[in-house]
Order: C-alpha cells, then structure tokens, then sequence
C-alpha cells in the first residue's frame, strides 16, 4: 500500500500501487478537503518518503557521517529516521516550505514547527560532538524526564531519548550508524 499527501491540508489517501502500471497517472479527490490531483505511478526523482521505507533500512544504507535521530511517535504516526548534518539541525513539525531541515512529519499538535536544535560539530580530531537546545518551544523539549531551561544546552550522546510534545527521539551518532 501507498500513500499520498493532498497538497491543500496535508491529509493522506491510502491505495493499492500493484493495480496499476509504471507511468499511469492517477487522479484523487481528496475526503477532507476536496481538492482534486494527480499523481505518476513510478519512480521518483524525489529521495521516498521517510514512511514509504524501512526506517532501518535506510539508516543502514544511508551513512551521511554524522548519526541520525529515529522519530518514534508515542500515539500520532510512524517510526522515521531522519539523517543529521554538520551544523545546526532544526527539527520540527512537518509544514510546507518551513525551510526545516529536520521536519518530522506528525499529526501532533504539541510540536512546534522549530521545535528544538541538535547541534554537530567536530573537534580537531574528528570526533563528533551532539548539543541538544530547545526551539525555544512552546512546550519544552526533555532530556532524561527533565525539561532544558531556556538557553540551556545539553550535551547528548548515542541512545539519548529525548521528548518533544507527544513524540519520543533517539540519538544514533556516527559511531553507531558504523555499526
């Protein structure tokens, strides 16, 4: 089963891809809002969608060098993975065109479009440094049960859970990723 996004509020419509062939174009209409589009059955030249794949999978396959977050939403949706970069990694809310590079796709209210910040950097040996600091959000981000003051930064390592809104997130640093 595939899914596909209403491009006007963001709803999914579930159908069977095996009825139907490489290159048809199918037409929805979307329950919520009514908007009608299309889409091409194929492959995309767009990466797949974090919950069309094998969260595990891809973690394996895709060794960006610095680690990864594994999004385990408590009541909302599904388990993703989401590949960290050098530098500030802005995770938040799924929303279209927020310039996020961490968004997480989630119905969850209590989740802020720019949540919370993991910082990567590298010390002159290379080694991987992984600095967790709230949006600041509405609701707080919690490391270990306790919430991050405002401005406060915690430094997190491989296997960290942290919570933001009703969403659970660990940590797997490039070390793990190696693995």
């Amino acid at each position: 089963m595939k899914r596909v996004r209403c491009p006007k509020c963001d709803n999914y419509i579930t159908f069977d891809e095996t009825k139907y062939q490489a290159g048809q174009k199918l037409v929805f209409q979307c329950p919520d809002c009514g908007k009608t589009f299309g889409v091409r059955i194929g492959i995309s030249k767009l990466k797949a969608t974090q919950k069309e794949t094998n969260p595990e999978e891809e973690a394996k396959e895709e060794d960006k060098g610095c680690g990864s977050i594994v999004v385990i939403e408590n009541v909302f949706h599904y388990k993703q993975v989401i590949n960290l970069q050098l530098g500030d990694n802005i995770i938040g809310r799924y929303m279209k065109n927020s310039g996020i590079n961490c968004p997480i796709e989630t119905n969850d209210p209590s989740i802020d479009m720019n949540h919370c910040i993991i910082n990567v950097s590298a010390d002159k040996k290379g080694n991987l440094k992984y600095v967790l600091r709230d949006g600041p959000s509405y609701t707080g981000t919690f490391v270990d049960n306790e919430i991050l003051g405002d401005r406060e930064k915690r430094v997190i390592y491989d296997n960290t859970l942290f919570t933001i809104g009703a969403t659970s997130i660990i940590l797997h640093t490039k070390d793990h990723s190696d693995e």
